[in-house]
């Protein structure tokens, strides 16, 4: 099985194809260049990398949001057209979740994803690793990084699982990791910098998982899942020119 996995949810462009548990080619930059003139000749060289055609692919995994407007919307078209273009079907593979998929195997602490969503917010879920394989703590939402601590401190000390505390990741650490670092009541640490950022090779293996189970959908359905209406929308509905 072939799925190619495309990542763009931030200012991490990454493309990756995967070859049932192998990882034949992955491309990765994060230095902010535009996504636009970026992702297809990614895309192009990891298939070459790979020795195979793009018509042998099974299925594109494409990481359907949250994150950044624009770099969705550009990586969604990609992948759509390439969906439709191949006649492959699409595999919408959560973003914080492929995140946290990075760190599989390798701690049995809550791993938080967070993403900065600009205004004071964050993009953020809350998973853990278990026998049974990943399970949802808190589930993906918009809002202050405040309130997530809480709930994170909450379900901690709650719970009758004797949980070790929690690893964050993702771009939202850099900006808030004072504020985390004042408020976080358990146990906390921060992944490390090669670990921390978005890859199309997890969004590839976790979109491998999810096609066996039968979870894709044709290309012409696609969508990217924003979570929140971007701000020119917002200002648009506040001053009366939304819709």
């Amino acid at each position: 099985m072939l799925v190619l996995g495309i990542e763009s949810s931030s200012l991490v462009a990454s493309a990756a194809v995967l070859s049932d548990q192998k990882l034949i080619s992955e491309y990765t930059v994060n230095n902010a260049l535009t996504h636009s003139q970026t992702l297809m000749p990614m895309i192009d060289a990891v298939i070459r990398s790979a020795g195979i055609e793009a018509a042998d692919l099974d299925a594109v995994a494409i990481s359907r949001g949250p994150g950044s407007f624009t770099g969705l919307r550009i990586g969604s078209a990609t992948a759509k057209g390439l969906g439709l273009a191949l006649d492959k079907p699409l595999v919408e593979v959560p973003t914080l979740e492929a995140m946290a998929y990075s760190l599989y195997g390798i701690t049995d602490r809550i791993i938080c994803p967070i993403m900065d969503a600009r205004r004071a917010e964050v993009y953020s879920a809350a998973f853990v690793f278990g026998e049974g394989g990943m399970k949802t703590l808190l589930a993906e939402n918009a809002g202050p990084v405040e309130e997530l601590i809480k709930q994170l401190d909450t379900i901690i000390e709650d719970s009758d699982e004797k949980y070790r505390g929690v690893i964050f990741m993702g771009d939202g650490v850099p900006p808030y990791k004072e504020i985390i670092a004042g408020n976080m009541r358990s146990g906390y640490s921060f992944a490390p910098v090669f670990l921390s950022r978005q890859r199309a090779a997890s969004v590839a293996a976790l979109g491998m998982e999810m096609f066996r189970e039968g979870k894709c959908v044709p290309a012409e359905e696609h969508a990217p899942v924003y979570l929140r209406a971007s701000q020119a929308e917002t200002q648009g509905l506040a001053s009366g020119h939304g819709g």
